[in-house]
């Protein structure tokens, strides 16, 4: 699985211009799950991303994990992450087919939450407009295949 990570004061996200998920202050979690991804993959990124030191402590150094601020997630998904660039059109070829990337999604979700991070989601599939302040700006590239 493949997820682009932003620290946020907030986020929100709409779909048909009502707010489906908001999270803030926390993370905004875009994430794609690619072909022969399973739920172990799905659990190894929730894990990471649940102990990923990127919040600053007192002295402003990036120590801390979103649990250990109190924080929540937006988690989104967000097959474009496969995309393959090497010719003008990106191609998508290796993500998941969209049932095994949607069962995916939701268990990844729900994994996060069990590590101890509050979520809220998208709508897999939809037409999704997203609004986040970065804060920092701190983005951070994960695969679980790296």
């Amino acid at each position: 699985m493949r997820a682009l990570i932003q620290r946020i004061s907030e986020a929100s996200v709409k779909v048909d211009g009502e707010i489906v998920g908001q999270s803030g202050p926390g993370l905004l979690v875009l994430v794609c799950a690619m072909r022969g991804d399973e739920t172990a993959h799905a659990d190894k990124l929730a894990a990471k991303i649940s102990k990923l030191r990127i919040f600053k402590d007192d002295a402003e150094k990036m120590n801390l994990s979103v649990r250990d601020v109190g924080g929540s997630a937006l988690v989104i998904s967000q097959f474009t992450l496969a995309g393959d660039t090497k010719g003008n059109r990106p191609g998508f070829s290796t993500a998941a087919a969209p049932d095994q990337g949607k069962a995916l999604y939701e268990h990844f979700t729900q994994a996060l939450i069990a590590q101890g991070v509050p979520c809220e989601n998208g709508i897999f599939g939809a037409d999704m407009k997203v609004s986040l302040t970065n804060d920092g700006p701190v983005t951070i590239w994960l695969d679980t295949d790296a």
